[in-house]
């Protein structure tokens, strides 16, 4: 990994994971800082030191008092933390130091190293939990020695030697085993914060300290083999929360293997040279050799073969492509040679999209789990003020100090906040895998809680339901002259109708006059003359449409007007494969299905009695099915917004949650909650029934969390339970909540 910025290295254990190598604060961290323009950037920091959701609200508040922060999110699964700023307010470098301060240790973020450490780090685990094992093995046996014989023929000699053997076994074992916890607390201590581990820290500390006055008193207890087996415990549910962790992030992991690191540019002279993708650039060509992974977006102009596309269309039998056909990064070439034109490779691919929202759906923050993320904060010190009360009237109720004190620590680790800490976020995590693979891909953080809670499904028509690639008749006496200049206009606009245009033209370049007018069409001024491309009513064309309409009745019409002459396109749409049985399970599920589309009357209702769709309105503009949105939510309805037109962008923002594909334009998918890859429909089915289940799981876990506390808390507190069988209840009630949230991979409507 890069050289990385350090606040303090003398708080890390020599024998702690190794930290990336600390640099001075004036390293320049420019080549890390991404431009966002008008004067923001963004930066991922590699946090050291996050050990639990309670962490981080510490860091996300205070860094929101850093001045010219903007946002700070922090995605636990990969302890990654993504900052945007304004780069005149402050710098990455002020960014470093302030999280210095409450205790935090940033450097530029690499997912290589990030893994790496975490390697280290979960061997590091294993070997104190190794230790920790071995010790309470050997205690409990001396403790066996002690009690197997008769307790009156034990003198005070022979207890105090075996107590002081056991303190001899259990003090440099916690000493070791307790690092993971001893450095996180002393880091928040010395950050004035409470994170979850300063609890547990000094409720092992405080055993094992009273364990060793009680031995110096030649007390008949000692609780050396409840501390250490405490911290047996405590370890295993800190590995596999660990190993969670991990596993949640290969999904990620599976899509960067996919991208290539290098392609083969065909240079001018025709030789073929590698170059790393970095060096690529939109306009120049590369080969793709069999076998080999796509490394660019781009436009297939020589070669055929049959290309692997289950990331893109989510079909999983090879697909035959040829010229003209668009490829994208990540797919797999398996038979022959393609000669691909570049159109996006370093960056702006469909790859890196896909990447970034997958980012999105775990970074997420829902309002149950920002709820949770409150709770788990305000718990640390509402759980010392609770062990200080408990210990407090204790001794006051007349009982001696030390099983006063056992039973203070019993109440510190009995409610640490683990189990909340979870609850969503397991969850979240677990629904967006599950979505992942049903091809959708979440944008906002309480998207699931509103699919949820959605009762009725709009659809545009044109590119949602439809395939976005229609099949397009040319209308007779149109010159190869005016077909190519509507071509031209064709490929200024975003509508899916236009697509079908634009790819009749291939050697077609855009208008950069051209201006597009949202539900209407494209226009420009060519050699003096008015030339539209779009509705009927834009072009003038009512008369010959209602021509093509009587020989096409089921086609959507796209016009033409250069100057005095109009002509119109007929546009067949063809159905997603699997259009009809989507709408008739979301009706069995209780859903009411309406259609509301810009395209011709007659063309939507042709798809509406296909799906066997009953509301279904056509000719409809951008501020129609606004309205139509409105008095659906006026009537109480929470509606899904399907869409992928550019005049679909403002109803799905208007909607209560919305959905385009990955086909759709930017501005759309911006507007939108979720995407979903590939030709078929079902993402959206699967997006509405795991989102279901997720909320009910929240809903469980949070109620988990909170009966948990409200019988182990007053059970403590009344002495009824010991420091270990605590850490049993604590990490039991973490086990549960996590068991509880992978019934998310199996959402049903």
């Amino acid at each position: 990994m890069t050289a990385a910025l350090t606040a303090d290295p003398s708080r890390l254990e020599a024998a702690a994971p190794a930290p990336p190598p600390p640099v001075s604060a004036g390293t320049d961290l420019s080549l890390f800082v991404e431009p966002l323009g008008d004067g923001r950037a963004r930066m991922d920091f590699a946090v050291d030191g996050i050990t639990c959701a309670a962490c981080m609200p510490v860091i996300e508040q205070g860094l929101a008092c850093e001045p010219g922060v903007e946002t700070a999110r922090i995605n636990l699964t990969h302890r990654r933390l993504t900052v945007e700023w304004r780069e005149a307010a402050t710098t990455p470098q002020a960014i470093v130091q302030r999280l210095a301060a409450m205790g935090f240790r940033a450097f530029p973020f690499d997912p290589k190293a990030v893994e790496g450490e975490e390697a280290r780090e979960a061997r590091f685990l294993l070997q104190c939990l190794g230790v920790a094992g071995f010790a309470m093995m050997n205690i409990m046996l001396l403790s066996v020695s002690v009690w197997s014989g008769n307790v009156s023929d034990i003198t005070q000699e022979q207890r105090d030697f075996f107590h002081w053997l056991s303190a001899l076994i259990a003090v440099p074992a916690v000493a070791y085993a307790g690092r993971p916890f001893f450095r996180s607390a002393r880091m928040a201590i010395a950050a004035r914060q409470l994170n979850m581990d300063v609890p547990i820290s000094l409720g092992v500390l405080l055993a094992v300290g009273m364990s060793l006055v009680e031995t110096a008193h030649h007390a008949t207890h000692a609780y050396f083999d409840s501390a250490v087996m405490l911290l047996f415990f405590l370890l295993i549910g800190r590995y596999f929360e660990q190993l969670m962790r991990r596993k949640t992030r290969s999904v990620a992991a599976n899509i960067a293997a996919l991208r290539a690191e290098t392609a083969v540019r065909i240079m001018p002279d025709g030789t073929l040279r590698q170059v790393p993708i970095a060096a690529v650039s939109a306009g120049e060509t590369v080969l793709v050799r069999p076998g080999e992974r796509v490394a660019v977006d781009g436009v297939i102009v020589a070669g055929r073969s049959a290309l692997d596309q289950s990331l893109v269309t989510g079909e999983t039998l090879p697909q035959e492509v040829g010229p003209g056909d668009a490829v994208y990064a990540g797919t797999l070439n398996t038979s022959g040679n393609l000669t691909v034109e570049v159109r996006a490779a370093a960056r702006g691919t469909l790859l890196d999209e896909v990447g970034r929202l997958l980012e999105t759906a775990l970074e997420a923050r829902s309002s149950y789990r920002r709820l949770a993320d409150r709770a788990a904060a305000l718990y640390s010190p509402v759980v010392h003020l609770t062990a200080i009360a408990t210990l407090v009237g204790w001794i006051i109720a007349g009982l001696a100090w030390q099983p006063a004190l056992i039973i203070a620590i019993t109440v510190l680790i009995i409610t640490c906040p683990c189990a909340l800490g979870l609850a969503i976020p397991a969850v979240q995590v677990v629904a967006s895998g599950a979505l992942f693979k049903a091809h959708v891909l979440l944008q906002s953080g309480d998207a699931l809680e509103r699919l949820a809670e959605v009762d009725t499904v709009v659809f545009d028509k044109t590119g949602t339901l439809t395939l976005p690639d229609p099949a397009l008749d040319r209308p007779a006496g149109l010159s190869d002259e005016a077909f190519a200049l509507a071509g031209r206009l064709a490929l200024s606009s975003h509508h899916p109708l236009a697509r079908a245009l634009a790819a009749a033209v291939p050697d077609a370049r855009p208008l950069d006059e051209a201006t597009e007018e949202p539900g209407k069409g494209v226009r420009a001024l060519v050699d003096g003359r008015d030339v539209r491309l779009g509705s009927l009513a834009f072009c003038d064309a009512q008369t010959e449409g209602a021509a093509v309409a009587a020989a096409h009745p089921d086609a959507s019409l796209i016009a033409f007007r250069h100057g005095d002459a109009a002509h119109v396109f007929a546009v067949r749409q063809v159905l997603r494969p699997d259009a009809v049985a989507v709408a008739a399970a979301l009706r069995r599920a209780g859903f009411e299905l309406e259609i509301l589309s810009g395209d011709r009357a007659e063309a939507v209702a042709t798809v509406a009695q296909a799906l066997s769709i009953t509301a279904a309105q056509g000719d409809m503009k951008p501020v129609d099915k606004i309205a139509r949105l409105d008095a659906l939510k006026t009537a109480g309805r929470r509606v899904l917004m399907v869409g992928d037109g550019l005049n679909d962008a403002p109803a799905l923002a208007r909607a209560h949650v919305s959905m385009s594909p990955i086909t759709a334009v930017h501005l759309t998918q911006a507007a939108a909650d979720a995407v979903f890859l590939g030709d078929r429909l079902a993402p959206v089915a699967h997006a509405l029934a795991v989102s279901r289940t997720a909320l009910r799981l929240m809903k469980e876990n949070l109620w988990i969390a909170v009966v948990y506390n409200a019988v182990a808390v007053p059970i403590a507190i009344a002495g009824l339970v010991t420091p270990l069988i605590a850490a049993l209840a604590m990490s039991g009630s973490s086990v549960i909540v996590t068991a509880n949230a992978l019934r998310a991979r199996h959402g049903r409507l």
